[in-house]
């Protein structure tokens, strides 16, 4: 980042009148350059006054006035310079902090062992581009800075509202919709349309790495960790070498019967300050003062002198030991509990985008189970008409076919449009436009259901859950709080010293001659009894249920991934038994329903319809079982935290899968 520092001096001639116009010293960055002074000299004398007095002034030989101006200006400049230079080499504020924040995470992630540190630093840099400094210039509008800005409400005089014709074809709407919003699902064993076909496909594969690239949950997720990430490097900064330089450009001015004489001073301090690890600080500096009498410059009024000082100051019982660093220490530790908890929210968000893909199959599945009803109920209808204008059938019996039939065909449209309206929330969630044309993959990689006991689970979920270890670490923060608390009712001691090498103190300009024998000292010590504590020792009461009430989450948190890791498994073993009576109904129900049908002339209509609501009602519920098997081994893994995502966002398989292969 590199620092110029810039000066400028206008002499302006008003008659034979000199006098100073502005001067300027400015820090400049890429984006914002900032002003650190300027002055109107001529506006601090009324123009009656200057009138009055230029022949005062103008004594002063003009070129005389320049060089002692200037010099003084460039004492001033010195320091500035300096410090610039040292912090040269930085040349963009926002590829700085991306580098240092990049490195943080990676050792982050390392110490956590979550393994994402890669992934991580690849979407920061994939979403950053450019500095984050140059994008907020490039971000910055009119409208940001208005105070009231517009709004959109026109009155109701000013809306049309266009009613729509009852007698419309609705059926053929509807079928429009489900054309336009990848609503139509080909019934089972025929070929999807042409446009289908040319849908993208979009797998479960797919859909874990789209969401961990452009999903707003996981997006937001990420920069909280990088936000840890930040505040760490705003603390460690403040426990390293802070450089400030501060110049003091001072004029003042004293009267005596009209006849004014004017000083200028110029003060500047370049300081280096660093804390110490068990409280207090040390610093440095370099202080340049030079003081110019205006009016008898050439007569060699200018004075310069210089001094190096060495201070600290160190508490000794109140704000010693480690809560000096109890800042430094939490942020560190915040940034790991940071780690854990993003690496977590990807196993979840994994799990989330894999039951909503699940749940959208199982929708398309109930889709294709109705279509297969209506055609039947279909066949039915005619075959009933049929036998009812052969006089075999009263003329009721086709009218309970045909209203079965349109109760499945209204049943149809809403499943469709709650496919649709789900399709577009799972886009939505991954990041994408409600727009986007895709369909889903059918093709779901299995995973092997675990042979685990439920107690043997619970076990492994005690030692892994990344959100447990948090609470448990956190009851140690609570702990140190404690004692930080404790040292607050202490008394200050504290004590202080400095040494101050000057120039020459009897020489007119003392350069950076530095004069050993003037060396100045001084040392102090303060002692504060600690007569009010009271804030301090309600904050020690507080810290102390603090710790309590986080000792209880804990336990709590505890038995709660022990109750769940158990009722994962058992979820499982729930899952698979239902699945099986769920296909053993279906074959039932299927071959119940082919046996009504040969016997159709012996069977009413009513009847034939029951099966029919059956068989769709047990193929609903096969589906539903294969989604919950599927979606409770992937919670299993979860509860257990043995759910691996791979650094593109992708399912990780572990060994002993059998070479399943999800995600990947």
């Amino acid at each position: 980042m590199p620092i110029v520092v810039s000066t400028c001096i206008c002499l302006r001639n008003t008659k034979t009148f000199y006098y100073f116009r502005t001067l300027g010293i400015g820090y400049q960055c890429p984006v914002y350059p900032i002003n650190l002074l300027t002055y109107d000299f001529g506006a601090l004398m009324p123009y009656t006054y200057r009138r009055k007095h230029a022949v005062h002034i103008n004594k002063m030989h003009p070129e005389n006035f320049r060089q002692a101006f200037g010099r003084a200006i460039t004492i001033a400049c010195v320091g500035s310079v300096i410090s610039g230079g040292l912090l040269a080499g930085c040349s963009s504020p926002g590829a700085s902090i991306d580098a240092r924040v990049d490195r943080l995470i990676a050792e982050s992630s390392a110490r956590a062992a979550v393994g994402t540190d890669a992934a991580l630093r690849d979407s920061v840099r994939e979403r950053a581009g450019r500095s984050i400094f140059e994008r907020a210039s490039d971000e910055r509008t009119s409208a940001s800075t208005e105070r009231m800005p517009a709004t959109e409400n026109p009155q109701a005089s000013a809306l049309r509202y266009a009613p729509a014709d009852e007698a419309r074809d609705v059926r053929k709407i509807l079928v429009g919709y489900g054309e336009r919003y990848n609503g139509v699902v080909p019934a089972a064993g025929t070929v999807a349309s042409a446009t289908v076909q040319s849908l993208p496909v979009l797998g479960i594969t797919d859909a874990f790495r789209q969401s961990q690239r452009t999903s707003t949950e996981f997006l937001s997720a990420q920069e909280d960790y990088i936000i840890s990430a930040i505040r760490l490097l705003q603390e460690r900064h403040l426990w390293g070498p802070r450089l400030f330089n501060d110049s003091t450009v001072g004029l003042s001015g004293r009267g005596d019967n009209g006849d004014f004489t004017h000083a200028l001073d110029i003060v500047n301090t370049l300081r280096v300050n660093q804390r110490l690890p068990n409280g207090g600080s040390v610093e440095a500096r370099w202080v340049w003062d030079a003081t110019e009498q205006l009016r008898r410059t050439a007569g060699g009024r200018y004075r310069q002198s210089s001094e190096l000082v060495l201070s600290g100051d160190v508490p000794l019982l109140r704000g010693a030991g480690d809560v000096a660093e109890e800042g430094l220490i939490q942020a560190e530790r915040d940034l790991v509990y940071a780690a854990r908890t993003f690496e977590r929210t990807r196993r979840e968000f994994l799990v989330d985008i894999a039951t909503d893909y699940f749940s959208l199959l199982e929708s398309r599945s109930r889709i294709t189970n109705q279509i297969r009803q209506i055609e039947s109920l279909r066949k039915f209808e005619l075959a009933t008409a049929a036998r009812v204008r052969a006089g075999s059938l009263q003329p009721f019996e086709t009218a309970i076919a045909s209203s079965r039939l349109l109760a499945a065909e209204a049943n149809l449209e809403s499943l469709r449009e709650l496919y649709i309206l789900s399709l577009e929330r799972f886009k939505i969630r991954l990041g994408l436009k409600p727009d986007a044309q895709i369909t889903l993959s059918d093709e779901i990689p299995k995973i092997p259901e675990p042979a685990i006991d439920p107690d043997a689970a619970a076990s492994i979920a005690l030692e892994y859950r990344l959100d447990l270890q948090n609470r448990r670490d956190r009851v140690d923060d609570s702990k140190r709080a404690i004692a930080n608390a404790r040292n607050g009712l202490l008394p200050d001691l504290n004590v202080r010293g400095e040494v101050g090498v000057p120039t020459d103190p009897d020489a007119r300009e003392g350069g950076v001659d530095l004069s050993s024998e003037d060396v100045r000292y001084s040392t102090s010590f303060t002692l504060s009894l600690p007569l009010d504590r009271e804030r301090e020792r309600l904050a020690l009461r507080e810290r102390v249920i603090r710790a309590e009430r986080a000792g209880r989450e804990y336990e709590r948190a505890r038995d709660e991934v022990v109750v769940d890791a158990r009722s994962a498994v058992r979820a499982i073993a729930l899952a698979r038994f239902t699945l099986q009576l769920s296909e053993k109904q279906v074959e039932i129900n299927r071959r119940r329903l082919e046996s009504q049908i040969l016997r159709a002339a012996q069977v009413d209509a009513q009847t034939i319809i029951d099966t029919e609501n059956a068989l769709l009602q047990a193929e609903n519920d096969r589906d539903r079982s294969i989604t919950d098997l599927r979606t409770a081994v992937l919670r299993y893994l979860l509860a257990s935290d043995q759910l691996r995502v791979a650094r593109d966002g992708a399912f990780e398989p572990l060994p002993g899968m059998d070479g399943s292969n999800v995600g990947q």
